[in-house]
């Protein structure tokens, strides 16, 4: 029995050292801060986009961020939620899906890749 709440206790601990994230959803336009080192340098780098996909479960939470880059080139990035390289996440906007993920975005360039903004209540 005493092994039970060490094991509880370890496991709170832990969560509570984890920081608390904005949840992003599937559909957002977030601009994400990676921490970027560069030999003995560090730098923070932004990186734009929609939410394609968003996974959950405690440690292993992640999302995939995609961004059109130049000469229409598609960049996916997927981030861990409690990693130590994220500086922040800032929602820009959050659109209307229907969907749990947005693969079908791969296909589509210009106004047919737009998703419509969701509603404010």
């Amino acid at each position: 029995m005493r092994k039970a709440s060490l094991v509880n206790e370890l496991i709170q601990s832990l969560q509570a050292s984890i920081p608390d994230r904005t949840p992003v959803e599937v559909g957002d336009t977030v601009r994400v801060y990676v921490r970027i080192i560069e030999g003995t340098r560090e730098r923070v780098q932004p990186f734009q986009g929609v939410v394609i996909r968003a996974r959950k479960g405690a440690n292993n939470a992640n999302f995939t961020v995609r961004r059109i880059a130049t000469h229409g080139v598609g960049v996916e990035r997927t981030f861990l939620v409690n990693s130590p390289r994220l500086e922040k996440v800032d929602i820009l906007r959050r659109a209307k899906v229907r969907r749990a993920q947005l693969y079908y975005l791969r296909d589509r360039r210009g106004k047919s890749a737009r998703l419509k903004e969701r509603r404010r209540r």
